[in-house]
Order: C-alpha cells, then sequence, then structure tokens
C-alpha cells in the first residue's frame, strides 16, 4: 500500500488535489497540444495554398522543437523561482499569440519563424507542470498522475480533430483562407485560459485553502520526507543531476519516443488522406479514432504501473508495440485496416510517457528537478524536430510513406531496447546497494 492508501488524511488530501488540480491542468496541456500540432491540420490547405513540398512543411513542423529546446531549461528554472501560477501564465498568453498570428504566414521563411517563435513560447510549460505536481505527489503516486495529465495529448487529437476539419470548410469566409481561420480561432482560448490561471493556480499545498490544514500539513511532511530521503548526489543541484548518468539515459529514451510521437503526430492527417474520397471533416473525424484509443490506453498504463511498481517495462512493452503499428501501417491497404494500425501506433507512441516522467521525478528534487526535468525535455525536444523532418525528406526521397514509417519503427523498437537496458542496469546497481548494506 501507497502512504496515501494508509492514512485517511492522505486519502482525502489526495482527492481534493486531484479534483482541484488534474481537470484544469489537462484543460491547459489540451491546448497546449492543439496550438503546436494543428498545423498538421492547416497543412492540408496551406501547402497547396503557399507552395510547400514535403521537406518544407516537415522542417517548419520539426523546426518548433529546435526553439523549445533551448529555452526549456532557462524557463524551468525561473518556474521554479517564480511558482507556477506566474510563469505558466506568461507561457500561455504568449503561445496563444503567437499561435493566433500563424495565420499571418505568406511563405517558407515566414513558416520556419513563426513555429520558432512558437516554440520560444510554449518552452518550459512541459516539463514546468510535470515539476508542479510533485509539490502536490508522492512518487508512488504519478505514473497514474502524469498519465491522467497527459492523456490530454490524444484527448486533444479526439476534440481537435474534428474542430480543426470543420474549421478548414469556413475557406474563403469574409476573406480568410480556412488554415487561417484554424490558427486565429485555435489560438484565442489558450490567452483567455492563460489568464485564468492566475487566479486558480495554487503554488503550494501550504498555500491551498481549499485543503483543511491536517491535509495540507500531511503532503508537505509526505513530500518533504520524500525528499530528504532521496541521495544527495541527485538532488544538490543542477549540475550534479546532469552529472548522473540515469539523467542522460533517460534523455535518449524520451528522445527516441518524442521522435516516434511526433512524426505520428504532426503527419497523421495526411496519412489519413492518403484514403480516397476524404473531406476535411471527414479526415477529422477520422483522425481521432487514433488518438481515442491511445486516451484510453495512457489511462490504464499508468493505473497498472503505479499498482505494481514496476516501469521500464511497462515502457518497453508499449514502445514495442508502437513500432508494430509503423510496420503495420506502411504496408496495410484499404481504410479500417489502416485506421486499426494508426490506432496501435497512437497506443504506443502515447501509452508509455506518463510512466516515464514517473522515473526522473523519483530521484530528481528541488532546482535538480527542475533543471533535470527541463533538460530531459529538450533533449526529447529535439526528437520532436527530428521526427517529423525526417518523414518529409523520406517521402520527398521516395513519394510515399512507407519507408518514413518503417524508419520511425525502428526508432521505436531502439527505445524499448533503451528501456529495457536501463531496466538490467537499475536492477544492478539496486543488488550492488543490497550487498553493500550487508
Amino acid at each position: 500500500m501507497t502512504a496515501a492508501e494508509r492514512s485517511p488524511v492522505g486519502r482525502s488530501a489526495l482527492a481534493k488535489v486531484t479534483r482541484r488540480l488534474m481537470p484544469f491542468l489537462f484543460l491547459l496541456y489540451l491546448l497546449n497540444f492543439l496550438d503546436r500540432v494543428n498545423v498538421g491540420f492547416a497543412a492540408l490547405q496551406m501547402n497547396r495554398d503557399l507552395g510547400f513540398g514535403p521537406e518544407v512543411y516537415g522542417l517548419g513542423a520539426g523546426i518548433f522543437f529546435v526553439a523549445y529546446a533551448l529555452f526549456e531549461v532557462p524557463s524551468n528554472l525561473i518556474l521554479a523561482r517564480t511558482g507556477a501560477r506566474i510563469w505558466i501564465a506568461r507561457i500561455m498568453i504568449s503561445w496563444g499569440l503567437v499561435a493566433s498570428a500563424m495565420m499571418f504566414v505568406r511563405s517558407a521563411e515566414t513558416f520556419y519563424a513563426a513555429r520558432l517563435l512558437l516554440g520560444v513560447a510554449e518552452a518550459g510549460f512541459f516539463p514546468g507542470i510535470i515539476y508542479y505536481l510533485t509539490y502536490w505527489y508522492p512518487a508512488r503516486e504519478r505514473a497514474r498522475a502524469y498519465s491522467a495529465f497527459l492523456a490530454a495529448i490524444p484527448l486533444s487529437g479526439i476534440v481537435g480533430s474534428p474542430i480543426s476539419g470543420a474549421l478548414l470548410e469556413l475557406d474563403g469566409v469574409r476573406g480568410l483562407a480556412g488554415w487561417q481561420w484554424l490558427f486565429l480561432l485555435e489560438g484565442i482560448p489558450s490567452v483567455l485560459v492563460g489568464v485564468w490561471v492566475l487566479s486558480y493556480l495554487t503554488d503550494r499545498p501550504a498555500a491551498a485553502r481549499w485543503l483543511t490544514p491536517e491535509e495540507s500539513a500531511w503532503l508537505e511532511g509526505a513530500l518533504n520526507a520524500e525528499r530528504a530521503q532521496m541521495a544527495e548526489p541527485h538532488g544538490a543541484g543542477l549540475m550534479r543531476a546532469l552529472r548522473n548518468p540515469d539523467v542522460w539515459h533517460l534523455a535518449l529514451i524520451y528522445f527516441l519516443v518524442v521522435v516516434g510521437l511526433y512524426g505520428f503526430a504532426l503527419w497523421l492527417p495526411q496519412l489519413v488522406k492518403t484514403i480516397p474520397g476524404l473531406s476535411n471533416l471527414e479526415i477529422g473525424l477520422i483522425t481521432a479514432i487514433p488518438y481515442l484509443v491511445a486516451a484510453v490506453g495512457m489511462v490504464l498504463v499508468g493505473a497498472r504501473s503505479d499498482r505494481t511498481g514496476e516501469r521500464y517495462l511497462h515502457m518497453a512493452i508499449t514502445t514495442l508495440i508502437g513500432a508494430t503499428g509503423f510496420v503495420l501501417a506502411a504496408y496495410l491497404r484499404g481504410a479500417v485496416p489502416l485506421v486499426v494500425a494508426l490506432s496501435v501506433v497512437a497506443f504506443g507512441v502515447l501509452a508509455p510517457i506518463g510512466v516515464f516522467w514517473s522515473l526522473p521525478t523519483a530521484f530528481l528534487k528541488d532546482r535538480a528537478a527542475a533543471g533535470g526535468i527541463a533538460f530531459i525535455n529538450s533533449v526529447g525536444a529535439l526528437g520532436g524536430f527530428v521526427g517529423p523532418y525526417a518523414v518529409g525528406l523520406v517521402r520527398k526521397r521516395t513519394g510515399s510513406f512507407e519507408a518514413a514509417l518503417l524508419t520511425l519503427a525502428a526508432v521505436m523498437v531502439g527505445s524499448g531496447i533503451a528501456a529495457l537496458w536501463l531496466r538490467a542496469r537499475a536492477g544492478r546497481t539496486a543488488t550492488a546497494s543490497r550487498k553493500a548494506r550487508g
């Protein structure tokens, strides 16, 4: 049993935290992911209107992550100093404004510049929330919390895909293209919700008026005791965190997963478009199906990982399932088989992520946690550049998606092998530690 399960006050406190924070944070990340990947739907018209080939689109879609990676660590360190409420609000308002301004793209150069600026604006949001949740959930409770939060990724596809497809149908209204309406209208909610963050979020349990004094004290006590038990070399500072080989190993695993995730997500509408005779709205509705499968899978995998306490096999198995989905998508023909294959891919690239983020937060603390989490996410963000750009290049050279999908399958196999390698390393370390204690 976890500490929360043994304590009535702990159960009450975590139940209130989950009711108060998770739906709101879920909404924030839904908007974040939607504004990041809606370019995949815009491309259905924008590429034609502006004359973008697959390599131009792939570079523009991926270049967002270069700026994102460069500004991740400094942004998260600022959040650690200012508190989540102020800094998350700043991030949301700025990315919402830039996302709407994407409607003014007129050339490849302005497309690249706008995506770079969006990356700067969004930098720090995701690792900031991951770090923020370490102030509210003990380590044994986090995989479930992270999976619930990260389920916003597939839900953004479930909700956003039909909406994006419908917005493209506004093509020509008041002289604007459908893709311009898409960028304009999907950026505005982020600005409005960013303002709401200022009055809704609470930085620490001690400041939460919606908890009783006993619940607040239990949470602060449980989390402080947990931090005190962490090995000092892992938590003494950012540089020591970066000297920890596990941080680099986790960064490699996450990089490979993110290559698959964004190679899939930013090209998914165009993959679905290979089914003959579909309208933009129909593409949006069909695109929602793989995300629905992934949403259920993320929550179930995260809950099972928390229940068993096992992380590495959960990551390895799901990434290998994702690799299988990419292979199937490369070779299967017909609408139903392709959608099934893409649903397997969606499960395999999304289900491991919630489990993954429970690992670095289990051994990093304080500023080391803020910097280490941001560093891992920065390396992963480079995968967000590599994935869509590689798909664009391979598709340009081969004229089809097959070779690109097989490349992504190989990447996901590499991620699964890396997770198994880390599992073996952790087992050897635990055995050596037991022997040293006598």
